[in-house]
């Protein structure tokens, strides 16, 4: 009885220490955001495990011997671990948020900071697998059998690490690849690539895989690997602004400074334009067309995509409007040519028996020709009189 009354008063002493270290750090988080991160994450890891622990010292120092107690305690022992790898892992991801708190992505210039939250993520991810595999290797570790065997184990180390070297080589060069990416800037979560044909955005970088969003909502998935074996196109890795084009077709008569004018206009009217660039060039000149190419800039991928379109429509109706007799024409020269008298089997020209109208007979090389791509030519048989 005494026994009991010390494990629940133990355990009611853990409760309350905890909820007044809550308390404290809520009356602290107003004015410190890290403290109003650590009372709202660090909570139920530090409840659970400052109980466990007290609870597994009242059973230690006043429970005597009883059926059961060496299991009682190893499974107290290994809910200890496990809740403090909670506590330790808890902590660690309020350290992380804080860092991407830090650095925001909603601001113009995010450069660094989506570096930064690429890294932080990527960290993330192993701390939490690092925690969870030693986690359970220390839980392990308490069993006397398996730690019996890991002497064995050690001494098979090298062909073990061998096997599972061959076995996990696309998993581990998956992983390999994702810190490499974390850590080179060859993309950051929120970067715009152009990759299999496809334009997106980074919307999430792991260690074995990498999530594209495609500007119609699809998601494209690629083994992190890709990006480090495989060319592709980063179009924000410097920077977020870039240029793009709007081509049109008009017929050589077209005068190209109103045009140019025009997209001038059409560019300084638009909040799309970044004011950098608005180029109007003749790119070709072929088939009774020429090429018209407006090279604009905007300040990232989305923006330049609506002001190519804004363009190219503002250009068009302004051309139609203005210039009508600039739209592409097919020109023909149309003349009339003396008729070749007919041969009496009804086909105008030279006879079937010019040799300039035969390659493989009439005349010597063509005889040969003939020869050489038709065979040999057929013998008559002998008459039998």
């Amino acid at each position: 009885m005494t026994a009991l009354l010390a494990v629940l008063g133990a355990a009611a002493v853990a409760i309350v220490f905890v909820e007044i270290v809550h308390r404290v750090m809520l009356r602290l988080g107003r004015e410190s955001p890290l403290a109003a991160d650590l009372a709202r994450k660090v909570h139920r890891p530090l409840l659970v495990t400052v109980t466990l622990v007290a609870v597994q010292q009242a059973i230690r120092i006043w429970a005597g011997d009883f059926p059961g107690r060496s299991g009682v305690m190893h499974v107290l022992v290994l809910l200890c671990i496990a809740a403090f790898a909670w506590l330790v892992g808890a902590m660690l991801l309020v350290l992380e948020d804080m860092a991407l708190a830090r650095w925001r992505t909603d601001v113009p210039d995010n450069l660094k900071s989506r570096r930064i939250k690429t890294q932080v993520v990527m960290l993330r991810r192993v701390t939490v697998a690092g925690i969870v595999v030693l986690t359970i290797g220390v839980m392990l570790m308490t069993f006397p059998d398996i730690r019996a065997l890991g002497a064995s184990v050690l001494a098979s180390a090298g062909l073990i690490s061998v096997v599972a070297a061959l076995a996990a080589q696309s998993t581990l060069g998956n992983m390999f690849a994702g810190l490499q990416l974390a850590f080179s800037d060859a993309i950051r979560v929120d970067d715009v690539v152009v990759v299999e044909q496809e334009w997106g955005r980074i919307e999430e970088i792991t260690l074995t895989y990498v999530v594209v969003q495609i500007w119609d909502d699809r998601r494209l998935i690629l083994p992190t690997s890709y990006f480090t074996t495989k060319p592709f196109q980063n179009w924000t890795r410097t920077g977020s602004a870039v240029l793009g084009t709007a081509e049109i077709d008009v017929d050589w008569s077209t005068p190209v400074e109103p045009v140019r004018a025009e997209l001038q206009r059409v560019c300084e009217s638009s909040d799309l334009w970044d004011g950098r660039v608005c180029v109007l060039q003749m790119t070709e000149a072929t088939d009774g067309r020429v090429r018209l190419r407006a090279l604009v800039s905007a300040g990232d991928a989305a923006a330049l995509w609506d002001l190519r379109c804004l363009v190219r429509e503002r250009l068009v109706g302004w051309i139609w409007q203005h210039q009508r007799t600039a739209l592409p024409r097919m020109r023909a020269e149309v003349e009339s040519v003396p008729a070749e008298p007919f041969r009496a089997d009804g086909h105008a020209g030279p006879g079937p028996s010019s040799d300039a109208a035969r390659v493989f007979s009439g005349g010597l090389d063509g005889d040969t020709r003939g020869v050489v791509f038709g065979g040999p030519l057929p013998v008559a048989p002998e008459r039998k009189d």
